[in-house]
Formats: C-alpha cells, structure tokens, sequence
C-alpha cells in the first residue's frame, strides 16, 4: 500500500460525513476501482490517478449546499491544493492532481488535458451511466425533492435542484450523452453495455409510467 494515498484516503472519508448518498463515499470508492482498471489498461500514472479518485467530490457539498451555484470540480481543486501542500509528492503530480479534480466533471469548460485526467473523467462518467447511474439519478432526484417524472415538463428548458429535476431529466440532459463524451478507449468500451441497458431502461420507464401493459 502506498502511504501517501493510505493518508489521503483516511483524510478525504472524513469530508465526506454529511455528504448527499448520490455523491457520498461509495461513488468515490466506486470511481476509485473503476480508475485503478482504466489507468492500468491506458498506462497512467496510478499514484496520481489513485489521489485523484479520492479527492474528486470533496467540493460536492459546496455545490449541493448552495444549490449548484458552487462548481463542486473547482472547489475540490481549491480544497484539494491545501490538503496536498504538507504530503512529499513531486509539484508535478500535485499539479495533475489538482488538474484531474479540477477537470473531471461533465458540466464543466475545463478540458481533461492529462491521461490521469482523461481517466478520472471517464470513470466518474461510467458511475453516472448504467444500472447505478440510474439507481443515482433518482436518489439525486429524492434529495432535491423531485417528483418521479413530468411529462409536461421540457428536460432542456427545467432547471436543476428543482421538482423538475427528474431522473429522467438527467439522462435526457447529461446521462445519454456521456457514451460520446469518453476520453479513452477503455472508457469507450465499457461505456457501450451501460448506455445500452440505461437506454433501454427509460424505453420502458416512459411506457410503464402511463400504463402500458
């Protein structure tokens, strides 16, 4: 085990306590195996990539506080630069982790430029894809207080963290789009069976939501 990550580990489940269920420690453990995977088969830098995973979301709950005003990728990265200051890592890698953080959500003008971002930024879309990407899509929907679906409701023109934001919403919005969004190549392969099932899923969901039998 490395030390340094073991440290960072322990530092980054303590800022996770209050953290919503969508985006609490098991989405960052998630991230952090999927990573560990993708990293090996791409060649990365899994000390960097390993930091990264564990430090990706711990400026959500900045952005779920205030209600998506606060850019959770650009806290984390602010909040990320202090927690690395005292650890022996080279500058460089602080920077790529702090780079990585910074760039790894889908919502976000800050390009992955790093294969350890590139990486990060497929594996937290791979957790937002699939049969737990949905699971998350409505517990998210559960926290802000959306109902189950509105069918007179435009996903593009419902704002988030309202009782519109829907798990529907969210695959019409972002969750549909993420296949295309891939960085690597493993990231493109294992996204394929996830959009496939995800697709199929809200197929069904919209007949079943008004009585198809």
């Amino acid at each position: 085990m490395n030390p340094i990550v073991e440290d960072i580990r322990r530092l980054a489940y303590g800022l996770f306590k209050n953290a919503s269920l969508s985006h609490d420690w098991d989405h960052t453990q998630r991230v952090y195996r999927l990573c560990m995977h993708i990293g090996q088969v791409e060649g990365a830098d899994c000390e960097v990539l390993s930091v990264a995973a564990l430090l990706h979301d711990i400026g959500r709950i900045s952005q779920d506080v205030s209600r998506g005003a606060v850019c959770h990728a650009e806290e984390g990265a602010r909040m990320a630069r202090e927690i690395l200051s005292p650890f022996d890592l080279p500058a460089e890698k602080k920077d790529n982790v702090i780079h990585c953080v910074l760039t790894h959500r889908f919502r976000n003008s800050h390009v992955p430029e790093t294969l350890e971002a590139r990486c990060l930024f497929d594996a937290d879309k791979l957790d937002a894809i699939g049969a737990v990407g949905i699971a998350r899509a409505y517990l998210f929907a559960g926290e802000v207080g959306a109902v189950l679906h509105n069918p007179e409701a435009s996903p593009e023109e419902t704002l988030p963290y309202t009782r519109d934001d829907t798990g529907y919403r969210e695959y019409m919005v972002k969750l549909r789009k993420i296949k295309d969004r891939m960085l690597t190549s493993e990231g493109r392969r294992m996204a394929q069976d996830r959009h496939a099932f995800m697709e199929a899923f809200f197929e069904r969901f919209l007949k079943e939501y008004e009585g198809d039998v």
